[in-house]
């Protein structure tokens, strides 16, 4: 058994475990991190700085498994939003939604270490998409609430981002400045303008100068690669590095949870295997136990572990990323590859005043695309080979523009989280089942989001669109959310609004698992990460 003693036990490093164990060790509790990925060094795992970092991309040391449900029959009159590109044509040419991938990372600092940067308050109008739009849930609380928490995330992180912020109140200052547009937003936002839309510099965890220790960005345009840098805000360089140097925080990797033992409605022991593969556990009878394994890994953990759950909704509530990306062919070189991936964006859409034929809202974003070097670019857009292929790449790389919008998603009774019980992992555990559903309002959503994009594109001079992804028949999600949905109510919510279980006293969920709702389209790590401090407050209260 792992010795302690502990006064908390974090399942999880990325968003919500690293902050929260930050925010408890910083409080002077001792604090146990348990992470089944294990710890990359910046300076030499990545392969950015490699010749053939376009085919090796981020190096998973620790690849997640899941399987997939039934996909989504297809509708003839909504081919507008099939997926699709210049060499191959349609992505998915199946009469049903295809499974691409979710997009997940294990190691210390979780999904993080691959994510874009983006670092989002939600609008205060996502809190309450039930009462204002009568459609999915309300949030517990409200902006408020997360305010204060929001800034102290934004610091350690090191946010940049508009000052002042149109779109989410603030009592200070980001601590940095933003991003300037790269030369490709510059066109976007000329025709944004022309279009009486506004495209602002991104709120990014992504350093606009030297900050705490840290180098500003290069704007090499890697991010989802692994920043070797560490001008990217992953949890790895930021919340968990302050959480070990106060001395109270113990990170062990490769420490993959499998079950929790439950005794007279508390946690009384966690259990994992090893690196080696071998069983162990660790007392959990006088400590709080946080989970923070995002909203596939979490339900799946306490499904294995049979936890008591009056309300039935683990798994369930489950929402992915709805999003549309289309890439198009410039007259102008642009070398949109270089800069930072998502640098600008329009939140007139998010949660607007004026009434939409559909709930809810988006954002749009302008993006450098799928093609973020000539061989990537090759591949995707071009047939052939030889010297035809390489006159095609000559004459056009460099000469794309491309645009986006990243929506809500309303949860459904066909789109949950179960356990596969035919298939497990390494260590015979049976993995998450993923099952994904679009509803009429997402459809809605994309339909509006696409076209909306094809103006914006047209608008800035481009041509020929070479490139479209879609949610509506791609199963391609970064973001997800529900599963442990919180509330006041123990029937309808997994967890309280401090995010303790309703029915284990001594268990937390610090997640985007305990989302009622998607933000809009924003994106959640920054919320993740201001929770989780918000639920380590508490817990450090309750302690107390």
């Amino acid at each position: 058994m792992t010795k302690g003693p502990y006064d908390a036990i974090v399942i999880g490093s990325g968003a919500g475990g690293g902050a929260c164990a930050y925010g408890l060790a910083a409080r002077g509790k001792k604090v146990l991190v348990l992470e089944a990925g294990p710890r990359y060094n910046p300076h030499t795992d990545y392969n950015i700085d490699k010749y053939d970092w376009e085919v090796k991309r981020f190096p998973d040391k620790e690849k997640g498994k899941y399987t997939f449900g039934e996909g989504q029959p297809l509708k003839e009159e909504l081919s507008r939003l099939m997926s699709r590109n210049r060499a191959d044509g349609l992505y998915n040419p199946a009469a049903k939604r295809k499974y691409i991938k979710y997009f997940n990372a294990k190691g210390v600092g979780g999904s993080t270490l691959r994510y874009q940067g983006e670092a989002h308050r939600f609008h205060p109008k996502a809190f309450k998409i039930k009462t204002l739009y009568g459609v999915g849930n309300d949030w517990p609380f409200g902006y408020d609430e997360l305010a204060p928490y929001y800034e102290t995330a934004e610091k350690i992180l090191g946010v940049a981002g508009p000052d002042p912020d149109p779109y989410h109140p603030r009592k200070n200052p980001l601590p940095l400045p933003p991003h300037k547009l790269s030369y490709s937003s510059q066109f976007i936002e000329k025709a944004c303008s022309g279009m009486g839309l506004r495209l602002i510099p991104n709120t990014l965890a992504i350093l606009s100068q030297a900050y705490d220790g840290r180098p500003p960005c290069n704007y090499c345009c890697a991010c989802a690669e692994g920043c070797s840098r560490k001008d990217k805000g992953s949890i790895d360089v930021t919340f968990i590095p302050k959480a070990e140097a106060t001395g109270n925080c113990k990170v062990l990797e490769e420490a993959h949870v499998f079950h929790l033992n439950v005794e007279k409605g508390k946690v009384s022991e966690v259990l994992y295997y090893d690196r080696e593969g071998k069983e162990r556990s660790v007392s959990a009878k006088a400590v709080a136990v946080v989970i923070a394994c995002g909203a596939v890994e979490t339900p799946r953990l306490l499904l294995n572990s049979k936890v008591r759950d009056k309300s039935g909704l683990v798994g369930k509530n489950f929402m992915e990323t709805l999003i549309w990306l289309g890439t198009a062919l410039h007259p102008e070189r642009l070398d949109s590859h270089r800069g930072i991936p998502i640098d600008g964006e329009v939140l007139d859409y998010l949660f607007p005043e004026t009434k939409l034929p559909f709930a809810s809202g988006f954002r749009l974003i302008s993006t450098s695309g799928m093609a973020t070097g000539p061989l990537s670019f090759a591949l995707r857009y071009f047939k052939g080979w030889g010297t035809g292929l390489e006159e095609s790449v000559k004459q056009y790389f460099g000469h794309t523009l491309s645009m986006g919008g990243v929506g809500e998603f309303l949860p459904n009774r066909d789109t949950f989280i179960t356990l596969d019980e035919k298939e497990k992992d390494r260590f015979n555990v049976p993995v998450a089942r993923i099952q994904a559903y679009l509803g009429e309002n997402e459809i809605k959503i994309l339909d509006f989001m696409s076209a909306r994009c094809k103006e914006i594109l047209k608008a800035a001079g481009a041509g020929e669109i070479i490139d479209e992804i879609s949610s509506y028949d791609l199963f391609w999600a970064t973001h997800v959310f529900g599963t442990c949905i919180m509330g006041e109510d123990p029937d309808t919510s997994v967890v309280n609004p401090f995010c303790r279980s309703h029915e284990i006293s001594n268990l937390f969920v610090a997640d985007a698992s305990v989302f009622p709702s998607s933000g809009g389209g924003s994106s959640p790590s920054l919320t993740i990460s201001a929770n989780a401090l918000r639920v380590a407050d508490f817990i450090v209260k309750s302690l107390a």
